[in-house]
């Protein structure tokens, strides 16, 4: 059986001046699929055995490459934006024929050169296509990571509620909560994480933030700074509001303060009524 978005072995039913055939078994013709022979190994004959990937030509007709394609069905990639058309944006998935991307798979809208994490489908019309809004139940489950492993992920979906979906690696389904991070992020961003726990079901919690003993130091050494350059004085103390804390320096409520007990603890601050100076 041709497998239409897979990569499977075939057989040499037969060979021509344009390329070879492919089938199931060599002495099955019904729904042979031609390998062109600029794919062709050097001297293919009927019974030899090759690894393919199926697809469809500018055609729509089903066609084998020896080519990598960057994902098969189902599996999922940070793919390049090569051109955005009327109906969708085209992407770079390492074959002659640019993958399709349609406007209504899209979760926010594209750019030429914008790169995006989509999953393989075939649509109502048995072509393959790529999602970015499938992505999430495609992504695995059975991370090879453990608790405090740095990752690289793919932000590829944003919620002011839930915070941060990362593919780590691309593959593994991850997320970020808002308190994890420093910054607001962005789909479309890359972030190096901390992996905070493993849940039961395989996926992963991540932190953009160091473990809380080195975290203290940096938030120290951010916190002193931004005093030396701005005249030695904090214009209000650890009381104040977290949304006024986090404009400012960018942390959350309880880290500026870890952040400030560490530097009056070292003797480099005092704290007053209302701010808090270098000493």
């Amino acid at each position: 059986m041709i497998l239409l978005g897979e990569k499977q072995v075939l057989t040499v039913t037969r060979v021509g001046e344009i390329g070879c055939y492919l089938g199931d078994h060599y002495e099955s013709r019904a729904g042979d699929v031609l390998l062109p022979a600029k794919w062709m190994p050097h001297g293919a004959q009927v019974g030899d055995k090759i690894e393919v990937f199926i697809y469809k030509d500018s055609e729509d007709r089903p066609i084998a490459t020896t080519m990598e394609p960057a994902l098969t069905l189902g599996q999922t990639a940070v793919l390049r934006v090569v051109d955005t058309t009327r109906i969708g944006a085209f992407l770079d998935w390492g074959l002659e024929k640019d993958l399709l991307l349609p406007f209504h798979e899209q979760s926010y809208r594209l750019q030429e050169g914008d790169e995006c994490l989509v999953t393989l489908y075939i649509d109502k019309s048995e072509r393959l296509c790529a999602s970015m809004k499938k992505v999430y139940h495609a992504l695995e489950d059975d991370t090879p990571y453990a608790k405090d492993d740095l990752v690289e992920g793919f932000v590829y979906e944003t919620s002011r509620e839930y915070g941060a979906y990362v593919a780590v690696d691309g593959r593994y389904s991850a997320r970020i909560a808002p308190q994890e991070m420093r910054a607001a992020l962005v789909p479309g961003q890359r972030v190096t994480a901390r992996v905070t726990r493993v849940l039961p079901d395989g996926k992963m919690d991540l932190s953009l933030q160091k473990k809380v003993a080195e975290q203290m130091s940096d938030d120290a050494a951010a916190v002193l700074m931004w005093m030396q350059k701005n005249g030695g004085v904090i214009p209000f103390t650890d009381k104040a509001s977290s949304e006024q804390i986090r404009s400012t320096f960018g942390m959350s409520k309880n880290a500026f303060k870890r952040a400030v007990g560490r530097l009056l603890k070292e003797g480099k601050i005092s704290i007053g009524t209302d701010c808090i100076r270098v000493l």
